[in-house]
């Protein structure tokens, strides 16, 4: 990121004309005046960040730049550490099995396929090809990825903590004491990120959510930018962005929705930046008409793939309506674990606390950007879900940077609280910055982000366990590699069931499939075709002393047949009976024979 990323300017204030630029830098002398209640005059052209700097002696440049940096550098090595730790450790899950299974193809084959079936995964797909053919398909080459996208979208996680923050800076904050609240937010808000239980999860899995993540941020952070600055260029790299999220994502657009939440939330108060950049453009009420064509520019852009995504709404038939323990576990996932929620349910409320009583709602302070960003999406999707099943919970795993972003900004206002700086038209706690105790706010602190990295420990082992996925496909590979003779038969119940063996395949590929009529890659498809005639399956069905029968279900039970060839699965097993059954997370394996 640039030095603009990094250094204390105003944000507001990105690339100032010529003549703007001497006034600019005599601002950080005056006196802080009180603050404007109204739309900002050009007269009142200061930036809040330098109003609330005016009591800070600045350091050099090149320790500005040293230590903003070291705000995106420490959190975004810490995702890499946190989430590379034991990368290829968890086995494959289903989804993974799909990645792999798509990506080892040739191009013109994942094209083919994505005329059938999984078009909304296409461009995860192209580039996991393109990255597959140098790094192979390992679980850690196929999980490379999505932890490099973790990395950066921590990065700019703490950027959007250290900019919001700038930007809700008052008069005074932080003359009376020598807290760098911008650089303090945004660290603790990239460290909280990258510490998150669920960041290592979607930064070990070989799907296209934590690139999602990332895309989300950028656009995030790019917002900010293109709002206090707006020129054409910010909210073009914005557009970009979003179209991006999108794209690998179609449920990544909710950015917008909550995007258009915060301009909502966001007055006009300082947005006279220096030369007039940010009052260029035209608005409807408090939403720039800029932001509203950079938005359709991504929608459009989208449309080809939101119509393809429209025909092929059938592949998501499974989801089921939420109900309450849906929204528990969104809730105990997002932080978590259960223990968890309450103290990062305070700190978040902290965080909208310093915003409105600390920071007296500033325009686009942390609270306005992640309040919006955390729960309009979830709440849209579950929402609409009462009247078409759509929501399933890692589609939504792009707000988890917003919650970050809260917390940080609340721990950053309990430190305020424990300095004794003012908190609005409450006052200040004097007594808290009394010389005498002025290791009380390192105290505090210290304190509340020791008992935060203790309880997260036990979190951050469990998520990096096979247990935490759905499947152990590495397990039932073992387990047919160990059992299997040569004859044995394989039946997947139902069809799509026929992933369950491709994440680990070898032991698969030794079973016969009596019942495939099209290979998935002859049939363009993620599964293969299975015949649709009974009697034809009868008739293959020769020689046959052993069979093994595949299953996968949520609810770990074996499965009802319902297609006329998985019920003529089950009546050629009469007479066999059942040799074992083992369980591989949802993977049931029962090996019949007579």
């Amino acid at each position: 990121m640039s030095d603009t990323d990094i250094g204390p300017e105003d944000p507001a204030a990105a690339a100032p004309s010529a003549a703007a630029a001497p006034s600019a830098a005599a601002a950080p002398s005056a006196v802080a005046a009180p603050e404007p209640r109204g739309p900002a005059s050009p007269s009142a052209a200061r930036s809040w960040a330098e109003r609330g700097r005016a009591g800070h002696p600045e350091p050099s440049t090149g320790v500005r730049r040293w230590s903003g940096g070291l705000v995106i550098a420490v959190p975004a090595a810490t995702a890499l550490v946190v989430g590379g730790y034991e990368l290829g450790g968890p086995s494959l899950w289903r989804d993974e099995a799909y990645t792999k299974d798509a990506i080892t193809r040739p191009v013109s084959q994942i094209f083919a396929l994505l005329g059938h079936q999984d078009a909304v995964h296409g461009a995860y797909y192209v580039l996991m090809h393109v990255i597959a053919a140098a790094a192979g398909t390992s679980a850690v080459a196929l999980r490379f990825p999505s932890l490099c996208a973790m990395v950066i979208a921590t990065a700019f996680t703490a950027a959007i903590g250290r900019r919001a923050a700038t930007l809700a800076l008052g008069p005074g904050a932080g003359r009376e004491s020598r807290l760098d609240i911008p650089a303090l937010t945004g660290l603790l808000s990239g460290m909280v990120f990258a510490t998150a239980p669920y960041m290592t999860y979607y930064a070990q899995m070989a799907r296209s959510y934590a690139i999602v993540t990332m895309f989300a941020a950028i656009a995030t952070y790019l917002l900010i930018r293109a709002y206090t600055d707006g020129r054409w260029r910010w909210w073009s790299a914005y557009a970009a962005a979003v179209a991006l999220t999108g794209l690998f994502n179609l449920f990544g657009l909710l950015i917008l929705v909550a995007h258009g939440v915060t301009l909502l939330l966001t007055d006009a108060r300082g947005q006279a930046a220096r030369g007039g950049q940010a009052a260029r453009g035209g608005r409807i009420g408090r939403v720039p008409l800029r932001w509203l064509a950079a938005s359709a520019a991504a929608v459009i852009v989208l449309g080809p793939l939101l119509d393809v995504a429209h025909r092929e709404q059938k592949q998501i038939a499974w989801v089921s309506r939420p109900d309450f323990r849906t929204i528990e576990k969104l809730v105990s996932d997002f932080a978590g674990s259960r223990a968890l929620v309450f103290p990062f349910a305070l700190l978040a409320l902290a965080g909208i606390a310093a915003a409105c009583l600390a920071d007296n709602w500033r325009p686009l302070n942390p609270a306005a950007i992640a309040l919006p960003w955390l729960v309009v999406p979830p709440l849209l999707l579950v929402g609409g879900s009462f009247i078409k099943p759509v929501y399933v919970e890692r589609y939504v795993e792009f707000c988890l940077p917003a919650l970050a972003i809260l917390v940080g900004a609340g721990l950053v206002g309990l430190i305020r609280l424990a300095a004794g700086q003012r908190l609005g038209r409450f006052g200040r706690f004097g007594w808290l910055g009394r010389p005498g105790l002025a290791w009380l706010p390192p105290a505090v602190a210290a304190l509340v982000i020791a008992g935060l990295a203790v309880m997260l420990i036990g979190p951050q082992g469990a998520i990096r366990q096979t247990a935490a996925r759905p499947d152990d496909l590495r397990l039932a590979s073992a387990v047919v590699a160990a059992n299997e003779q040569p004859g044995d038969v394989v039946f997947y119940i139902p069809v799509n069931m026929h992933v369950l063996g491709t994440g680990y395949p070898a032991p698969f590929l030794r079973l016969r499939d009596i019942a495939l009529a099209k290979s998935p890659i002859a049939s363009a498809t993620l599964t293969g075709t299975e015949i649709t005639s009974p009697a034809l399956l009868k008739s293959r069905f020769t020689d046959v002393r052993r069979v093994w029968v595949v299953t996968g279900n949520s609810n770990y039970k074996f499965p009802t047949p319902s297609s006329p060839v998985d019920k003529e699965k089950m009546a050629l097993l009469v007479g066999m009976h059942i040799l074992h059954r083992w369980q591989a997370g949802e993977v049931m394996l029962t090996l019949y024979g007579f």
